[in-house]
């Protein structure tokens, strides 16, 4: 993608993955619910885990898989009151790009 990926939209992205799934979510399969969109490492991605953790917008909590511990990702009601913001702005910053763009007129 030749469009640059800012911090609020990285958040909102992840926030948005980790979102879709009730009893949370990992890493690796973040990267790759990410990766259909955007391209990310996973030296990209667990900064910004920690960070949206650290801003109480995810919990996180470990859980044995194969032999080995997990970390798993929950969004928090903090990081659903943050999402459904990024989500209005998203959807402002869409039309108001929609028209210089593809001339699209705004309502």
């Amino acid at each position: 993608m030749a469009f640059n990926t800012g911090t609020a939209m990285l958040d909102a992205v992840v926030l948005s993955v980790v979102s879709q799934e009730a009893n949370g979510t990992y890493g690796y399969k973040i990267t790759q619910d990410v990766r259909t969109i955007m391209e990310i490492s996973e030296s990209t991605l667990y900064p910004v885990l920690r960070r949206l953790q650290k801003d109480s917008f995810l919990e996180t909590y470990d859980q044995e898989y194969a032999g080995r511990n997990r970390r798993y990702y929950k969004i928090t009601a903090n990081g659903m009151i943050q999402l459904d913001s990024f989500r209005k702005e998203w959807v402002e910053f869409r039309k108001k790009m929609d028209f210089i763009i593809m001339g699209v007129p705004l309502d």
